[in-house]
């Protein structure tokens, strides 16, 4: 397999990775496990709650965890159980204290974390090929074990995010370090091939490109804000969809209304493309791509968070993003 297909499978993988965390939120999934790397101490998740329960005469593996008195125990070594519980056995788990166990959300979680793995591992094959280029391109070599160091650190940020029971400002820099390393495999793969030409456009197409990139990025971190509120008012017994957002904060009317913004900022590059013939074919789907996003965030606040719209909702933002950041690979200024 040559060394574009093995970046793009990255890619692909990573992007997987995105859509899986969108459903571990639209779900409520985030502590599905409550322990990282494993799952309640498991390589494979427990499915019922009886595996999580103390009971005679059954042998504990050191690490695995169980839940009683509403308390995350941990055990300390390998052990057969008597007929009656040892304290001794076992410690407490002192990352968090959320001992809640739910079969759906535990493999939510843990199909988001089998794709963050499998993604790490096309990433580090990509660093391994990629020193073909070390003699040609260096960045190419150099780039790519630094996204293997960056896979590292986001996984490091899961762990943190799991630590601190759904830190939002956690949740936000995950998010954004996802995208991140999207843009740096983009550069990659644009490097490596060099059958790709840059596309000469002015200046004013290049300064605003750039601005849009960045107001998506503004919108991914409102969004994630805007979800916070939502999953605080279900926490607070808000049951009713209708109700989420009903009394919204500030920052869910200006995410709302800054939408307008971007999408008359993407249509002034759509227009300029057209009149000026620059060839920058992404450009249509950038349109496509903000028009969907515009009818899935109206989807979610007039028809009440429809199942799938959240998700739908923050994959077309992630892909937005990569189309956007490749055309700024793409693009260069005149030299007039």
């Amino acid at each position: 397999m040559n060394f574009n297909k093995i970046a793009k499978t990255a890619l692909i993988l990573v992007y997987l990775v995105i859509i899986a965390g969108a459903l571990v939120r639209m779900t409520g999934s985030g502590m599905g496990c409550p322990d990282w790397p494993k799952c309640f101490g498991y390589y494979i998740p427990p499915t019922d709650v009886k595996e999580l329960t103390w009971s005679e005469n059954r042998v504990f593996k050191k690490g695995m965890v169980i839940i009683k008195d509403e308390k995350l125990l941990v055990a300390k070594e390998d052990c057969l159980t008597g007929e009656t519980f040892d304290a001794s056995q076992w410690e407490l788990y002192t990352k968090h204290d959320y001992a809640i166990f739910n079969p759906t959300h535990t493999w939510v979680e843990y199909i988001n974390r089998l794709f963050g793995a499998l993604s790490g591992l096309a990433c580090l094959a990509m660093a391994v090929a990629s020193f073909r280029f070390w003699k040609k391109n260096k960045a190419v070599t150099l780039l790519s074990w630094l996204v293997v160091f960056m896979m590292g650190f986001q996984a490091w940020l899961g762990a943190t995010v799991v630590y601190s029971v759904l830190n939002p400002i956690k949740i936000t820099l995950h998010m954004v370090m996802a995208l991140i390393i999207v843009g740096v495999i983009l550069y990659i793969i644009y490097l490596a091939n060099p059958k790709e030409k840059a596309i000469p456009v002015n200046a004013a197409f290049k300064y605003v490109l750039w601005l849009t990139l960045i107001m998506t990025l503004v919108q991914v971190v409102l969004g994630t804000q805007v979800r916070q509120f939502v999953d605080e008012q279900v926490k607070s017994g808000v049951n009713n969809q209708s109700l989420w957002l009903s009394k919204p904060e500030v920052s869910f009317y200006f995410h709302r209304s800054f939408s307008v913004v971007v999408f008359l900022a993407n249509l002034f590059l759509y227009l300029r493309n057209k009149r000026f013939n620059l060839g920058v074919t992404k450009i249509n789907w950038v349109i496509l791509l903000l028009m969907a996003e515009i009818v899935s965030g109206m989807a979610m606040y007039y028809s009440h968070f429809p199942f799938g719209s959240q998700t739908i909702h923050l994959v077309i933002a992630s892909i937005l993003f990569g189309v956007q950041f490749y055309m700024i690979l793409e693009t260069k200024k005149q030299t007039k």
